[in-house]
This record gives C-alpha cells, sequence and structure tokens, in this order.
C-alpha cells in the first residue's frame, strides 16, 4: 500500500526538490503541498496523510504549531521535519516527530526517513493512520529521566538518560556514550549539566559526566586523582572531591542511631566514616 504523504513548506523550490526526491523511492503517493501552516492543517484534515515531511520556520503558523495542533485532532500522521536549522532537534523529536532533516536533503536521507517512517508506523505497509506523536513513555517515564539529542552524520536521535553512558568533551565537541555507539551533542557540557540536573548523570571532571547506575567502581591514582570505572569497562580520571561526591550519591551515608538507655556507644560506623581505598558499587574494599 502506498504512503499517502503531504509536503509541507513556504519555499516553491523546497518543495519541488521534496516531491523530485519522493519520485524516486516506491510505493509513495504525494497527495498535495501547502506552503503555511494552516493551509497543512486544512489539507491533513482533507487528505489524512499518512506522512507530511513538515517544514518549520514558516511565517504566522510554523512546523512545531503544526505539531501541537495535530496533537489535539483526530488524524496524527507520522511527521519528519525538514528545516535548515538544527537548533529545533530536541523540541522536534520531543514532540513526536520520527526523523529530523537538515535541508539541502539528498535522496538517500530522504528515502532513509521514509524506510524509518514505515517502520514506525506498520512495517513495510501501512494499513491504519498511525499515532507517532505520541511518545512510547508518555505519562510514564521514569522519575528523573530526562533527554537530549545526540547526532551521528546526518541523523538525529532523542536519548533517554538511562541510556547513557556518559557525556565526554573533547575540545569544543561533547560525545554522548551509549552501549551502541556515540553521538555528538548540539550543546556544551556546561549547558548539558544543567538541562541533566536530578538526574543519575553527575560530572567527574570538567570535560566528563557519567551515569551513576553504571559506575562498576572507584579506585585511586593518586592522592589527588580517582579512577572510575564504568560496567562497560570504560574509565575517567576523577578529581578526589568529585569522586567523594560520586561515592556520597551511589551510597548515601547512614545515619548511627543511638541508644535510647545509656551504655555503651555502639561500635557500628556509616558508610561515610569509612574511607576505603578502594571502592566498589553494592560493596567495599580495603
Amino acid at each position: 500500500m502506498s504512503l499517502r504523504t503531504l509536503i509541507v513548506d513556504d519555499e516553491p523550490k523546497a518543495r519541488q526538490v521534496l516531491r523530485e526526491g519522493l519520485e524516486l523511492i516506491a510505493d509513495i503517493e504525494v497527495v498535495g503541498e501547502a506552503e503555511s501552516g494552516s493551509a497543512a492543517l486544512e489539507k491533513i484534515a482533507a487528505h489524512q496523510p499518512n506522512l507530511v515531511l513538515l517544514d518549520l520556520q514558516m511565517p504566522v503558523l510554523g512546523g512545531l504549531d503544526v505539531i501541537r495542533r495535530l496533537k489535539r485532532g483526530p488524524h496524527v500522521p507520522a511527521i519528519v521535519v525538514v528545516t535548515a536549522h538544527d537548533a529545533f532537534a530536541l523540541e522536534a523529536l520531543e514532540a513526536g516527530a520520527v526523523d529530523y532533516l537538515l535541508k539541502p536533503v539528498g535522496p538517500a536521507r530522504l528515502a532513509e526517513a521514509v524506510a524509518r517512517v514505515r517502520r514506525v508506523t506498520g512495517c513495510e505497509a501501512i494499513r491504519t493512520p498511525a499515532d507517532p506523536l505520541k511518545t512510547p513513555d508518555a505519562g510514564g517515564s521514569e522519575p528523573g529521566s530526562k533527554k537530549i539529542v545526540g547526532r551521528a552524520g546526518e541523523e538525529f536521535f532523542l536519548l533517554s538518560t538511562e541510556e547513557i553512558c556518559a557525556l565526554q568533551a573533547d575540545g569544543a565537541v561533547v560525545w554522548i556514550l551509549t552501549a551502541n555507539g556515540k553521538y555528538q551533542a548540539d550543546q556544551t557540557l556546561k549547558v548539558l549539566q544543567e538541562r541533566l540536573q536530578g538526574t543519575s548523570l553527575q560530572r567527574v571532571h570538567r570535560n566528563a559526566m557519567v551515569n551513576l547506575d553504571r559506575v562498576r567502581k572507584i579506585s585511586p591514582l593518586s592522592s589527588q586523582r580517582r579512577l572510575v570505572t564504568l560496567t562497560d569497562g570504560r574509565e575517567f580520571v576523577a578529581s578526589k572531591r568529585q569522586a567523594r561526591r560520586v561515592r556520597q550519591l551511589l551510597h548515601p551515608p547512614r545515619k548511627l542511631q543511638l541508644p535510647l538507655a545509656a551504655g555503651p556507644r555502639p561500635s557500628g560506623l556509616s558508610r561515610s566514616d569509612c574511607r576505603p581505598e578502594e571502592f566498589e558499587a553494592g560493596r567495599r574494599t580495603v
């Protein structure tokens, strides 16, 4: 079954480029074009496309406004954003866009986006109108979970804190490290640290943040430095102060319980009273 597609862009040349690219892809039916956000909403209601190629920056009613209004409507097609700017990737993907394409869009990248839409909305054929704008964890995301955008080549990915192992700055570039590979962040480490406050990602060095849920052990390197080892074997150098903070976050100190009646003072100590040479998540060794 053909993938019914609507092209939305205020520039005629941009619509023409997308239409010509779609002509090279099998089982695509272009049901129309729209030059504005309001026209897009009218044509979506009239034609009920499965896919909308949507520009973001349009006068009066922009692409993000279109997405928000669609989420309140009866028909929600798959949205692939096509824009000249990468600054809106996080907002667009969080809103539910299936993919985010940067102009100029090549035929191969467009075909890849269409293939992704087919997978998201029903494997190789579209049978019923999909609802991709409702994220899988809507209304039920884990407490303290946030998402950031990572870029791999020309593709943008929405990554949750649970799947991120660490963030590492390499000069002006910040890499998002996951079990499946690495992605380039679109923000500085300082900005990401502010955004990720309250999550399991914590700063251990001026150029690194690690996921506390993936810390395996902390070992001494010198009197002022510690080595933080993650469960996948990645290692990060941390200052003594930052390493102590990580230990405290992993295992908050227990309060000592004082006896109700007079008697000898308890001999047990809280974890904060111990100064182990090496700490392993879940236990400590001296």
